[in-house]
């Protein structure tokens, strides 16, 4: 499915994260323009069959074609991944080797983190002009710059950057896929984590940010809202921190039923809020996984 008026999305998931992509499939879905198509490319970090055949029914099959790829078929033979010392799943590295599996003749991808809620048509943001780049991202709103003191890019200095270089949150990518190649940009961001883990706390972006300072198109901040920072008319909310799935989220009842709205629309229809033991359960067997490699 290759035209002009054809979306091309990549999501990664695991199996506790697809109740939040199917919510986000389904707020695309809400919004897109009737003349747009979705093909829909969900890397699966072990997803049970159970969890593929309801977010097959979740999907509007007129809408949206989905192709399933397996996260150990994604990464390129002879490449391996970081061992990071962050809790963050493995999979987070997998938005790294996206055009690398994407069909012949597919020249840009929209990449969207699975806990987003989409309010726009995306084809707004897909018509983007990114032809000069090889990004577009939208200038975190937290981080903001490599010198912030918590989350920035902690030896900005010794790498030679200036402290006010702009820092872009990685949620939200609309990828060049011929000049990522072109350039070898999946190589040079691994080398750059392998290289500097002590400082690598958000580790993909730590090395996007740095491979790609001068090679991305800043976006409209609307297109990644946090729902932890005040913002007004949001594109996408970007439920980063706790996850509306859970019940100790507490970043606004009213983010939280936003959510709802569209799983209801799903085959997760009536799920409970998980709880706090779960979500630490989770975090836990992100860290394990890490040293199985």
């Amino acid at each position: 499915m290759t035209s002009t008026r054809t979306i091309t999305l990549v999501v990664v998931s695991d199996d506790h994260y697809m109740i939040l992509l199917a919510a986000l499939i389904n707020s695309v879905e809400a919004h897109l323009a009737p003349d747009v198509k979705i093909d829909l490319w969900i890397v699966e970090d072990e997803v049970t069959q159970e969890h593929i055949d309801k977010m097959q029914a979740s999907v509007n099959s007129n809408v949206t074609t989905i192709h399933w790829q397996k996260l150990v078929d994604v990464i390129p033979l002879g490449w391996s991944l970081p061992i990071d010392h962050s809790s963050y799943p493995l999979n987070i590295y997998m938005r790294l080797f996206i055009p690398y599996f994407m069909p012949e003749g597919v020249k840009k991808v929209l990449y969207l983190d699975a806990d987003m809620i989409v309010q726009r048509d995306i084809s707004l943001l897909w018509n983007e002009d990114i032809s000069q780049y090889t990004i577009g991202a939208v200038l975190d709103p937290r981080l903001k710059t490599f010198d912030n003191h918590w989350g920035g890019i902690k030896n900005y200095k010794q790498l030679g950057f200036k402290g006010d270089t702009p820092y872009f949150n990685t949620g939200l990518l609309l990828i060049n896929v011929d000049r990522w190649r072109a350039d070898d940009v999946s190589e040079k961001i691994l080398a750059v984590i392998n290289s500097n883990k002590n400082y690598a706390n958000y580790p993909d972006q730590y090395g996007m940010n740095i491979v790609l300072h001068d090679q991305w198109l800043q976006l409209d901040k609307r297109w990644n809202n946090f729902v932890t920072e005040p913002f007004s008319d949001p594109y996408i909310i970007h439920y980063v921190e706790r996850k509306p799935i859970y019940t100790t989220f507490k970043n606004g009842e009213q983010y939280k039923q936003l959510f709802y709205k569209y799983l209801n629309n799903t085959a997760w229809k009536g799920t409970e809020p998980i709880s706090e033991s779960r979500r630490y359960m989770k975090k836990l067997k992100n860290i394990l996984a890490k040293f199985k490699k």
